[in-house]
């Protein structure tokens, strides 16, 4: 029993935010049992004349999908901004580092304990976002490549949590003053994961549908694909906008001849490309997370050898 129990610096960290961790506990278990409720209310009034649970748990999985996308600026704003930054702005990392405890293990313990509730809490909110989402994986506002579903359903977010934990603790470090570490961390968390999401659909390449060149230039993608672009392409493989002949012709379908177009094409991500995407992104924003702790460590080492 003595080996489950919390010792040294990471008791004082449990024991100097527990009521936090409680308030993280009770959000938690209250989302996980609203959504259970609305699932279960959505199976009671599906075929009904007053079909409202479908309704209420739509409105409930769009807000959830927003806290899910800010769920990162929030760890970062609220809990790696102050764990660090009110410990020097107010000075009591000073009696911590008086108690044989070494500056790397006393970051080490708040990271860890911040970590293990971050991640854990997480998790779970991903599970309970499913929960809510497998009535509504066809839905066109919840198909797997919306950035509310794509963040809240993998693994991406939990990443994305840690790397905010990460520069929490970097900044927190630099400037040393709570609220300006939580608008900083905040801040910052948001720009890098914009920037990374840029990037998120190049990750891997493209499928490419061809076909005849059609009236209306109509797709021919499953609902379930992303369309990353389309056009025209001609007999060399030459692509061309969609309205290069109706600039010509005035009619979609009629192409002049000189144009030599062979059809349609459509480049696309496929649903099965989700997992891949998830695992490559993630591994990113994992180094991302690493490269902040490993400057927050060596920032660390610097001021207090």
């Amino acid at each position: 029993m003595s080996t489950l129990t919390l010792k040294g610096p990471y008791w004082v960290t449990v024991r100097q935010y527990r009521r936090a961790l409680r308030v993280v506990a009770a959000g938690v278990l209250l989302s996980l049992a609203m959504m259970a409720w609305l699932r279960y209310w959505d199976g009671q009034t599906t075929g009904t004349n007053q079909d409202n649970g479908f309704t209420v748990l739509r409105i409930a999985l769009d807000w959830a999908s927003t806290a899910m996308i800010t769920l990162p600026l929030l760890v970062g704003a609220f809990v790696a901004g102050p764990l660090v930054g009110r410990e020097f702005e107010s000075g009591t990392y000073k009696l911590a580092l008086t108690q044989s405890v070494s500056p790397a293990r006393w970051l080490g313990s708040k990271l860890l304990v911040a970590g293990a509730v971050t991640v854990g809490a997480t998790v779970v909110l991903i599970g309970v976002y499913r929960l809510g989402w497998a009535n509504f994986t066809d839905a066109w506002s919840f198909l797997w490549y919306e950035p509310g579903t794509y963040t809240a359903t993998g693994p991406v977010v939990v990443a994305q949590a840690l790397l905010a934990l990460g520069l929490g603790a970097l900044i927190g470090q630099l400037v040393r003053r709570t609220v300006t570490a939580m608008a900083l961390t905040g801040l910052v968390t948001g720009l890098v994961l914009l920037v990374v999401s840029q990037f998120r659909w190049s990750l891997m390449p493209v499928k490419t549908i061809t076909g005849p060149l059609t009236e209306g230039i109509t797709t021919v993608l499953p609902a379930s694909s992303r369309e990353t672009g389309s056009g025209l392409i001609t007999t060399t493989g030459e692509r061309l906008p969609l309205q290069a002949c109706w600039d010509r012709t005035e009619q979609w379908d009629v192409c002049p001849a000189d144009m030599n177009i062979a059809g349609q094409y459509w480049d696309h991500h496929p649903s099965s490309h989700y997992w891949p995407i998830q695992l490559i992104e993630t591994g990113i924003v994992l180094a991302l997370a690493a490269l902040a702790l490993f400057a927050a460590f060596r920032v660390l080492r610097a001021r207090h050898a």
